[in-house]
Parts: C-alpha cells; structure tokens; sequence
C-alpha cells in the first residue's frame, strides 16, 4: 500500500480528486489536505482521507508528514505564493520525497531533486495541438515520452486502408492495437485495416514519423507503403541477352510512376561492353551498383533494399529462382515484378485470376493502385472448369466496394473455363497475384496442377506482380 498526500486548493485540485475517486486504485491510498472550502468533491471513495490544514504552515504540515509515511506528495494549488511556501515546506521537512507540482506561473524550479513539474498551459496548448488535422498524437507520459508511442487514423484513400497487417513490412516498428468504433482489436496478420481505423503504433520516433507520413498519403503513390523506390536485379549469367531490355522497361516504369528512383544490383558482370552500354544509361535517379562476388548475396540485397528504401524488385524468373529470392523478399514484405516475354511498354489490362477470398482481400488495394498509376484496365476474373460462381461472391463484392471508393472501376470476368489457359490466350496483359515464401519453382510437373500459384514461375508471356500474402497456400 502506497500513501499519497495530495494538497489541494482550486477547480483543477477538484477535477483531480475526483478522477482519484473515480479511478479506485486499491494499492493507493490517498490523504487530502485544503484549508478551504468548495474544493473536495461530492463523494470520495473509502481509500481518501481528508483533513483540513494549510500546507503553508510548517508547523501543521509537519505534523501531517512526520505521522505518516509517504511515498509522494501531490501539489495542486491555485495560488502561486502559497504554491512555492509549500513546496519551501517540503523540502524542509523531506528534501527526497518526490513531488509532483502543477505550475500556472512558468516558475523556475532548479536545483530541486525528485521535483516534478507540470505547467498547466503547457499541456492545454499541446492538448490542443494534438486536435489540428495532420498532427500524430504522441503518448507523452508513456514510456519515454519521446514519441515512441503514437495514435495514426487511417484516412479515406490512405495506402494502408484495406490491407491486412500481415502484409505490411513492420520493421523498427509495430502495429500493436487497432482502435475500430470504440472498440479495441488486438491485431493478427489476418486483420485487415479499414477507413477511419486508428492505429496505436510503437516503434522509434523517427520510424514513426515516417510511417505516420505514409499512412496519410493517399493511393496512387505505387509502390508506398512497401516503400518508395524500384530495384531492377540483373545477373549476367541469366539475364546477358535481355539485360538492356529489362533496363529500359524498368527506366520506362519509373518514369511513369514519378518521383521513383531506380537503383539496378548488376550481379556477375562478365560482359564488360554490356556493362558500359548499361552505365549510358545513368541519370540523376537511376543508379547502378556492381557486384562481382556472389557469397553474401541474399544479404547484399537485403541491405540495398533498406539503404535504398525499395518497395518493388523487378527481375526474371530465371535470376529470382537462382537467387533464392523468394523467401527473403517476402519476409521484407516487397513487392516483386516478374518480366516477361511481353514488354510493359504495351500492356492495356491488369489481370487477377480468383484464388481464395483472403488471398483477394490482401492484394485489393494494391491491384487497384497499381492499375491507376499505369491507366491499365483492371480486370477480376473468376474462371471455374465447374462455373462454380457461388462461393466467390463475397470477393467481388470487396472489388466493387473499393472500386467505389477510389473511383477507379473494376471489370468483373466470369466464365466456365480453364483460367490458366484463358489467361495465355490474351495478349498485352500483366498478372498482378498473392505469393508466398514457398512459392513454386519453375516446373514442368507444375502444369498438372489445378492452382494458379503454381504457374507463375512456370508460365513466361506474360509480366507478373507478386504482392506477398501470409494467406497464400503455393
């Protein structure tokens, strides 16, 4: 048990006792002491106790401390004199209690230990603060008070509306609770993020700040929020004959998405005149790194993706299987686009093939984005051998309630068909789909299988976007 004197005059000293009486905190137990009337509330709880005194005497606080041992002293007073004749008293009687005082004065309290001061105009102006749009609302006497804890509303048009947790890269920091009308939710990776949610986030106050400027960006700022920039991955061993190819398309692609910067990791380069006719290519935000030693790969890449703040990783199939880059690349949570024997430079239609509905929920958004910032068509299609239609409803009602809400319009496709096989009938199409860590390599034993995710590493003519899902089952 813990006793706490609070000394007490004025309306703020009121207000106070009476959250102390209305937050019964067994541990706790209270002494109250005023000398005038109008300050202790209607009703007090059984652990206060009350007496009147004036803590300006030393003599009379004397008496009250020395009979009691506290742990702490609370003083909340309306007069600046009799504030500091307190506080004097205080100090006479115990220099190392610790004291919290309010101050309306902005006085000097220097050279007091275990003094805590509270301005009182102070924490209204940073109350009000935290009330103007487009200002993070910081946790200011929870752990450090730095800004390590922060509140984020999630804004119509926000990157983060309708993506599960469990696609957003959460490094040096975390998505601890959702706040959903009025109603707390521990988050899993399954819990998708909506309109007008509130995001309780911890993590360091400089990562914060960042992430609080991302979630307020509106869609149409593809690749955000896995991050800002493109990383075009060229190995000289796979990629010699199309590697100038695969260069232009990506320069072609971050033009188109402004404000991109491309940075190109050239891995085995043995053709030293293709490397200069590469190097040709540089401009102000196209940048190529060089590496001529394979050991350590997986971690230099990791490493660039950080230093370089990527979002989406363009590279073949052939360089992505070589590479092992699935398993990291999804653990990085990155988007990752896949050539194809089509050229971007064509394209008119983006296309999602039906899988299951949390596998359609976690790539929602990013189909959508990424559709717009190309003005490709976006189509959802739902091609079943058995025109079984019924069990992918709720799919495309998601479809339609975000096609409402971004005003971008979605094209529902359904057929009694083969999707793999429509799918290589058309032409200036690129596939946007969920992957996962375990995604299949090229094979032909693939073909025999009913899943679509089994034919994205197998199947070349087209272009492919990966969004990576914890619900994907390839």
């Amino acid at each position: 048990m813990k006793n706490i004197l609070i000394l007490a005059d004025g309306p703020i000293a009121k207000y106070f006792l009476e959250w102390v009486s209305k937050r019964r905190i067994v541990e706790n137990q209270y002494y109250v002491a005023c000398y005038k009337d109008g300050v202790l509330p209607d009703k007090m709880n059984n652990i206060t106790s009350m007496c009147y005194t004036d803590p300006t005497s030393y003599s009379k606080l004397l008496t009250l401390m020395t009979k009691i041992n506290f742990s702490m002293v609370f003083v909340v007073m309306d007069s600046r004199d009799d504030t500091i004749y307190t506080l004097k008293n205080i100090r006479q009687i115990d220099n190392k209690i610790r004291v919290i005082l309010l101050d309306k004065w902005g006085e000097s309290y220097e050279n007091m230990e275990s003094l805590i001061v509270v301005n009182e105009y102070k924490m209204i102006a940073s109350h009000l603060y935290d009330h103007l749009p487009n200002v993070p609302v910081v946790a200011q006497n929870v752990g450090l008070g730095e800004g390590e804890i922060m509140e984020m509303l999630v804004p119509f048009g926000s990157n983060y509306a309708y993506r599960h947790v469990g696609s957003i890269a959460q490094r040096k920091w975390k998505i601890a609770a959702i706040y959903r009308k009025k109603k707390q939710i521990i988050p899993t990776a399954a819990t998708m993020i909506y309109p007008n949610d509130t995001l309780l986030v911890l993590g360091k106050p400089i990562v914060l700040d960042g992430v609080y400027k991302s979630i307020n960006k509106r869609i149409g700022l593809f690749p955000e929020p896995f991050g800002k920039n493109i990383y075009l991955i060229l190995d000289f061993d796979k990629d010699r004959d199309s590697a100038l190819i695969y260069l232009k398309e990506s320069i072609y692609l971050t033009d188109i998405l402004e404000n991109k910067k491309l940075y190109i990791r050239v891995v085995n380069p043995s053709n030293f005149k293709l490397l200069e006719s590469l190097k040709l290519l540089e401009r102000e935000n196209i940048h190529i790194h060089i590496c001529y030693d394979t050991n350590g790969i997986e971690d230099l890449i990791e490493y660039d993706i950080q230093r370089f703040d990527i979002g989406l990783v363009l590279n073949s199939v052939d360089t992505f299987e070589k590479l092992n880059l699935a398993t990291r690349l999804f653990q990085l949570r990155k988007l990752v686009y896949i050539f194809g024997d089509k050229s971007i430079y064509n394209i008119t239609q983006s296309i999602v093939l039906m899988t299951s509905e949390s596998e359609m929920e976690s790539i929602s958004s990013t189909a959508i984005d990424f559709s717009e910032s190309l003005n490709l068509e976006l189509h959802l299609c739902n091609y079943d051998p058995e025109g079984d239609f019924q069990n992918k409803k709720m799919i495309i009602e998601h479809y339609e309630t975000l096609s409402q809400i971004f005003n971008y319009k979605v094209y529902i496709n359904q057929d009694i068909a083969n999707p793999i096989r429509v799918l290589e009938s058309m032409d200036n199409v690129i596939q946007i789909s969920a992957y996962s860590q375990h995604i299949k390599k090229k094979s032909i034993f693939n073909l025999i299988s009913t899943k679509v995710q089994d034919y994205l590493l197998t199947t070349n003519k087209h272009p492919k976007i990966l969004v990576p899902s914890e619900f994907s089952d390839s």
